[in-house]
């Protein structure tokens, strides 16, 4: 294998989780609708919203790589709902099968042989889609790890699995 597939490789693997982390399908797993709108203790926002600003935050980077006309959400309050806002289980839905799309689009990018990882973004100069990648992948670890703990805390993880492994006991 050369240093190409195995960087494309590596890569998929990050944006999939099971590593050094799980993945975004386990973390939401099994999760019980009564808790979407849920808050943890000391933070105002909800499961719904730290799903919803996974998904913010990786369209917003799908879209900065594939869209030269593209405009970010403003910084902070475009990337989550308002503390005050709510779901219910269709949106519950809605937000994680957006993510798990967005997600899939980003792999898409990765796998196509013809993707130039180093290459300059045309309309971003000092950004490459590896950076871009890396960067969707660390966001949506950080928040898939939050929200593992946060199920804990608020004792909403899936009986018969182990905490933080996702492994049955």
């Amino acid at each position: 294998m050369n240093a190409n597939e195995t960087l494309r490789r590596e890569l998929l693997a990050l944006l999939e989780g099971g590593n050094a982390h799980m993945g975004f399908e386990e973390v939401v797993a099994d999760f019980p609708p009564e808790h979407i709108n849920s808050k943890p203790p000391h933070t105002p926002y909800s499961f719904w919203h730290f799903v919803e600003h996974i998904r913010i935050a990786q369209w917003d980077i799908l879209e900065f790589i594939r869209d030269p006309r593209h405009v970010s959400p403003d910084y902070p309050q475009g990337y989550r709902p308002r503390p005050t806002e709510k779901t219910d289980e269709k949106g519950w839905r809605k937000s994680i099968d957006s993510v798990l799309a967005d997600l899939e689009a980003l792999q898409e990018i990765v796998r196509d042989p013809k993707t130039d990882l180093f290459a300059p973004i045309p309309h971003a100069r000092s950004y490459t889609i590896f950076r871009e990648i890396v960067l969707a992948a660390d966001h949506n670890a950080y928040h898939i790890g939050e929200l593992a703990v946060l199920r804990q805390v608020m004792n909403v993880w899936p009986e018969g699995r182990k905490y933080l492994t996702g492994k049955p006991d």
